[in-house]
């Protein structure tokens, strides 16, 4: 016959103190005797009692549970990047509930709100502690208004951090990457490589990333060069991207010395619409990125590319909702993230052809 597990209320008597005082202990809580909180916990490793979630929960009023509104996880940015909050998460003892919209990459506007919205409600029955928010609507420089009103409901019960670019005057907490700058330098990159001819490719329109990116790209160009309208060809954030803009250059007929892609997936399209018209990268045009996303070393070529050091950012991101939490459990510590890095490989060319 299996041994029967024991209930707080048996391990309280066993102990001499109160349920309480056990589940304080059990919860790691302050405010326990150090004596009691021997005995307590010498009768819990004894029987190998292991509290239910779902118990401590009602105790702590806690679920110790992340939730994380992602609008594609099979974007790489997207994927890497809530690995690397559920590394953070798990250190200080949480476990993440996904919620993957699936609203990027040409849903009707009023689809994406709609399940961005459904989304947020599923969080509040779900008893997470706090929310991180991955993309989707947030990240449109004109969010739809039911979105923000839901988001501001939702933000009125729970702690909410947003990984994106701030809008102004909102008054959520968001942790933001260095946009412009990422464009900038890639851009000044291909200029020092003799690159006098640039054109942009990928990204959405109306979406935040994609305007400082490419107002980036511009700044540099009207700087030092000539900014062109008819070398910016906006599309999305994928290779089919990368790939549909780069054929549209091609047949043009009028092919500029380099390009700069919004990001990894949409260099690598491009590279691949110019090896279909028997042309290479970066002999006959240099091809650099502005966000560095996971094996962009391993392609052919290996990409010129802009490390965000997503890695940090995801620390913050959680950091932050902790302290959100709790204050005085998780007090704010250093929250800095360093510039973009410029990560040259060979896509870029060792120097480039003046035109």
């Amino acid at each position: 016959m299996p041994k029967k597990e024991l209930t707080i209320v048996e391990i309280a008597k066993m102990a001499g103190v109160s349920t309480s005082t056990v589940s304080r202990v059990l919860n790691k809580q302050d405010h326990v005797n150090p004596a009691k909180r021997q005995k307590v916990q010498e009768i819990l490793d004894r029987s190998g009692f292991q509290p239910s979630a779902t118990a401590r929960a009602m105790v702590s009023k806690r679920t110790n549970t992340f939730g994380v509104v992602v609008s594609d996880i099979n974007n790489p940015y997207f994927t890497t990047l809530v690995s690397q909050i559920e590394a953070a998460a798990k250190d200080a003892g949480y476990s993440l509930l996904l919620f993957n919209t699936q609203t990027a990459g040409g849903l009707q506007q009023s689809t994406i709100t709609t399940v961005e919205i459904e989304a947020f409600h599923r969080l509040e029955e779900k008893k997470v502690d706090g929310v991180l928010i991955l993309g989707g609507e947030i990240d449109r420089a004109d969010p739809d208004a039911d979105y923000l009103d839901a988001l501001h409901q939702l933000a009125q019960h729970l702690p909410v951090v947003i990984v994106a670019q701030p809008l102004k005057d909102s008054g959520f907490n968001f942790v933001a990457r260095y946009q412009k700058l990422a464009a900038t330098t890639i851009t000044q990159h291909l200029l020092a490589c003799g690159y006098h001819d640039i054109a942009f490719i990928g990204g959405e329109p109306g979406i935040t990333i994609t305007n400082e990116r490419l107002a980036g790209y511009r700044e540099i160009m009207e700087t030092y060069r000539t900014f062109r309208e008819d070398r910016v060809f906006l599309s999305d954030y994928y290779a089919q991207s990368g790939f549909d803009s780069m054929t549209e250059l091609i047949n043009q007929n009028d092919l500029p010395k380099a390009v700069v892609a919004i990001n990894d997936q949409v260099a690598l399209g491009a590279i691949r619409a110019l090896n279909d018209h028997g042309l290479n990268c970066p002999k006959d045009i240099a091809i650099a990125s502005c966000d560095a996303f996971p094996n962009s070393t391993f392609f052919t070529p290996r990409i010129t590319t802009i490390d965000h050091h997503n890695t940090r950012l995801a620390q913050i991101a959680v950091a932050k909702l902790l302290n959100a939490i709790s204050p005085k459990r998780y007090p704010l510590g250093d929250l800095s993230i360093e510039p973009p890095s410029l990560l040259i490989r060979e896509s870029s060319g060792l120097k480039g052809t003046k035109s």
